[in-house]
């Protein structure tokens, strides 16, 4: 493998490592009739707890969600008796960040759209080494979720992972887009094939419970301020959910604390993550895990 100069490639695996534990850990929580908001603080608490920051709020959607969706400070809802849970997890070392996700089939009747999803997700994994374009990887994607009779969620895909950026440069498809961006040597990398009963695509719904801070603004509000400070003290550019300041901003009643977000994702001081759900009301499976791209093969991290 061709390192990158500025990597610290034992620490990325690290925190891998954390992350993947941390999604088992959680997955061991999800059972019909659990509260989400204990599940979500219990797997975040277990990434603290090994010494890790969080690269983003645990995420846990459900059904026809598929992304994006973390519970309020007072979120009362549990785990259907039926849900299809995707759990999605990341943990943070200083600027490296991890990502990884699985689907957990309560009902038993979705076991082949999870298994498409896993699979899709070996195969994909078995295609990554310095030079495979990524359309390629989205084209044996969705050949494996056509052959289980799915589709692949088309506008939500895989990306590569920097420090300081979960999100960063090349984008992953989950079909063939015509995208013939090499993928390179010492990259880091998250595959996550979403594949669905649905239409294949995601709608933003209503829910933001997901923000980020992406830049400054003038505000009138002293307590928009005060939000705006503790954000970038203690959260720096790295996602982080409303439910967080509720419980670390105690002077502040819920109230303020989402007028302040409200205002400052209108000043353009924050990037908003609404809840992703599939178009058509189809069911959503998601896998995922992150690697590095080496010069044949890849090495898996979050395992």
């Amino acid at each position: 493998m061709e390192k990158k100069d500025d990597y610290d490639y034992g620490t990325i695996k690290e925190v891998g490592k954390a992350s993947y534990e941390a999604l088992l850990h959680g997955k061991g929580l999800v059972k019909a009739g659990a509260g989400l908001l204990g599940i979500a603080e219990a797997v975040e608490g277990y990434i603290k707890d090994r010494g890790f920051e969080l690269a983003f709020p645990v995420n846990i959607s459900i059904n026809q969600s598929a992304a994006h969706y973390t519970p309020t400070f007072d979120d009362r809802s549990v785990v259907p008796e039926n849900g299809l849970v995707k759990l999605d997890v990341g943990a943070r070392k200083g600027h490296y960040l991890g990502d990884c996700a699985i689907t957990v089939d309560l009902s038993g009747n979705y076991g082949k759209l999870v298994e498409a999803s896993q699979i899709a997700l070996e195969t994909a994994i078995g295609m990554v080494r310095a030079g495979r374009k990524v359309n390629e990887i989205g084209r044996e994607i969705e050949r494996v979720a056509r052959s289980a009779g799915f589709v692949p969620i088309r506008n939500l895909g895989g990306h590569g992972v920097e420090q300081h950026e979960l999100h960063a440069d090349v984008f992953i498809p989950n079909y063939d887009n015509g995208d013939t961006t090499e993928l390179e040597e010492g990259q880091v990398i998250a595959i996550e094939p979403f594949i669905t009963n649905g239409e294949g695509l995601v709608r933003e719904g209503e829910i933001v419970e997901i923000f980020q801070k992406t830049g400054d603004a003038a505000v009138r509000s002293g307590e928009t301020r005060s939000v705006s400070a503790f954000v970038e003290e203690n959260y720096l550019t790295y996602p982080f959910a409303g439910r967080w300041l509720n419980r670390e901003m105690k002077g502040l009643s819920d109230f303020a604390i989402r007028r302040a977000l409200a205002e400052l994702s209108h000043a353009g001081a924050l990037e908003t993550f609404p809840v992703l759900v599939e178009k058509k009301g189809g069911m959503v499976a998601q896998s995922e895990k992150e690697m590095i791209v080496e010069k044949d093969s890849c090495t898996v991290i979050t395992t």
